[in-house]
Formats: C-alpha cells, structure tokens, sequence
C-alpha cells in the first residue's frame, strides 16, 4: 500500500472549479467530480436534526438509486434553513448541470458548506455550470480541494494506492472542515473517489467502519454541523477482481480507514484557531463505546482545552471529565498519563481497569483566536 500526501484521482475520474461569485474576492467556490463511468455511492451525513437542503435532496435521490456520476459543491452559502426555497434550489443545481452533462439529475449529489440561512444564488451557479465542466480533467483536482474550503487554512488531501489481486486500485480523498466539529459527524465534506470494483453492500460496511473510526472520532469545539457530508463514489474502472468478502474486503477496509482518519487528523490540526493536536486514548474499558464515551467527554470539556492551550497541568479537569462522562468509575482504578504540555502534539492516555477495551478521539485546543474567527464569521 502506498500512500501520497496528495489528491491523485483514480481512472476515469476528473474534477474542476470555479469562482461563480458566491465567496468574495473571486474565490474558488463551485467544484465539480465527475466519472465517466457510472459508480456507486455510498453516504454518511450528520445526525443533527435540521438538515440542510442538499442532503435532503441527496436522501431522496439515494433511496431508489446508488449509480451517480457527479459531486457538485458549493462553499459560501450553506444552503439551510432556507425552507422550500433551499429544496427547489438544490434541486435546480443538480437539474441544469445534469441537462448540461447530458445525464439524469437523480444520478448527481449535492453538497454545500458556508453560511446558514441564505437563499442559495442559483443564477450565479446555473451561470458557471458551462466553465465548469469545459474546465474538467485529470488535474482538475487541485482546483476543486480548494474550492470546497470556508474558514480552512490548507487543502486537506490523501491518495493511496494498493493492489486487489493484480489489480491496482486507487483511493483519493479531499476534505473541508475546521470549525463547528462534533461527532456525528463534524462540519466537514469529505470527498473519496475510488475505481475499485465492490458491490454496494460491502461499499457501505467498509465506509460505516472507516467513518465511526475517524470523523466520528474527532471533536474541535464540540458543534455540530447540518451540512455534515462523507460522500464515496467507486466506479470499478480498475476493472479488478470483484470486492465482495474476506481478504480483498479487509485490504479495501484498510485502504479506506487510512485514507479517512488522515482526513479526519487534518481537520482537528486545522481546528479554527488551534495551536496543539491533542490524542486522547482511553484504556481498560468494557468495550469501545464506553471508552470512546470518556474520550469524547474530555475532549468536548472547554476546561480541559483551555488548560491545554494554557499548558497548565491541571488534570483535575480530565478527573472531572472522566466523571462526568456516566461511565462508573472508580477512583482508585483511574490512571492518567500526559505527555509535556510544551509540544505541539499532546497525548492523554487514560485507564479505568473496568475491561480490555480501547477507543482513541483527536481534539484540539481552545483558543482566543478561535473566539475572534467565529465571533466574525458572517
């Protein structure tokens, strides 16, 4: 398995982007993903209970069909909270560009990220559409990991390359996110293209895995997004043997987790305003919900963020976390390990001696910056 710290496509996919007027200063804001080959999909979005408009039109689309053949998202407007106008909006998107790539809507998802509450400018994006795809190719890659980026400050980007039998496989994934970063999942899209050949319901399992392992495992200030997308398209152009169980699933599940909790880490070390990675393990546990339970509660404790952003080891705040987590505890079996306060990558290691299970979550610090960037954020 080799890995690249780059966005590399697979066979048979090709991106672009734009700047269609949404973000000010002729900004990189509308991308697009394209497979020549029909590919499957499979999703994982937010558990908030408001839902932006594009997610509510990618479920419906999703219900009775899994062949799509594009990704178009926009960043700068979230496209939320904007009622039936949002719908037919999103609707509209997928509506024109399918006539212009001479597909049916229903085989293209939606996605978009930025302010919520603002009716999307479609005329902007009906507009770009045209540009859009004439600009499509191999390299457009590097526009489109830009494109879909807000209050990020780099391109969050992985390629890994494996074999299935004699075949080479590739997986390329992109991602945005850096603010409003809670579990399930964080405010983020993150994009995986991949041209394996694997049936839907191992597709499915392999990204429920992946996803509960890493952006389910993450946390910067403990909110929760509406606009939250993992979204994987698999073409099978690599033509290689049909991924269905055992030793070729493993590999492809392998090939997935990496790609998805690199993604993940990227998001936390870009957390808005963050100036320490902190890993948090907790040991000794029943089983990895009650460990990733008393992880989670650490890593959402403004205290504890505070403290580590202060290098202040008062670690009665991961005492008061552990404890406020519900997990019965007892105090004679807690045990708590943190590597120097003074480096930039932390790690807390916590055992309760209640089983053999782990779980480990990534957070960030909380800093003043990150008060003045939302405080601004309009």
């Amino acid at each position: 398995m080799k890995i690249y710290k780059k966005a590399i496509l697979p066979i048979g996919f090709e991106a672009n982007a734009v700047a269609c007027g949404i973000r000010k200063l002729n900004k990189l804001d509308l991308a697009l993903f394209y497979s020549h080959a029909i590919a499957k999909a499979s999703c994982k979005f937010t558990s908030n209970k408001i839902l932006s408009a594009p997610i509510q039109v990618d479920k419906q689309y999703l219900k009775n069909n899994r062949d799509f053949k594009a990704i178009i998202v926009n960043s700068g407007n979230a496209n939320c909270f904007t009622g039936n106008f949002g719908l037919r909006d999103a609707l509209q998107v997928s509506k024109d560009l399918g006539s212009c790539l001479g597909i049916k809507k229903e085989n293209i998802l939606v996605a978009s990220t930025g302010i919520i509450g603002r009716r999307l400018p479609v005329d902007k994006i009906r507009r770009a559409i045209p540009k859009l795809i004439l600009g499509l190719s191999s390299k457009g890659i590097d526009k489109a990991k830009l494109a879909i980026m807000t209050t990020d400050t780099f391109a969050k980007e992985i390629t890994v390359k494996l074999n299935i039998g004699r075949k080479a496989i590739t997986l390329c994934g992109v991602a945005k996110g850096a603010g409003m970063i809670a579990p399930n999942m964080a405010t983020m899209l993150v994009f995986i293209l991949t041209d394996a050949n694997i049936l839907q319901g191992p597709l499915n399992r392999a990204l429920d895995i992946a996803v509960d392992n890493s952006f389910n495992c993450i946390t910067v200030d403990g909110c929760m997004s509406t606009n939250d997308s993992v979204i994987v398209l698999a073409n099978g152009v690599a033509k290689n043997e049909l991924i269905e169980r055992g030793k070729n699933f493993d590999l492809f599940v392998q090939a997935i987790k990496l790609v998805s909790l690199e993604l993940a880490k990227m998001v936390v070390k870009d957390g808005e305003g963050a100036t320490k990675f902190i890993q948090i393990k907790v040991n000794r546990a029943k089983n990895f919900r009650e460990a990733k339970k008393i992880a989670l509660s650490i890593a959402n404790s403004n205290l504890f963020k505070t403290a580590m952003y202060g290098e202040n080891p008062n670690f009665g705040r991961i005492v008061a976390s552990v404890g406020a987590s519900g997990v019965e505890v007892n105090e004679k079996d807690l045990k708590i390990k943190v590597s120097p306060l003074s480096k930039k990558d932390i790690n807390v290691d916590v055992s309760i001696n209640r089983g053999n299970s782990s779980a480990v979550v990534y957070t960030s610090d909380l800093t003043p910056e990150y008060i003045k960037i939302n405080a601004r954020y309009n």
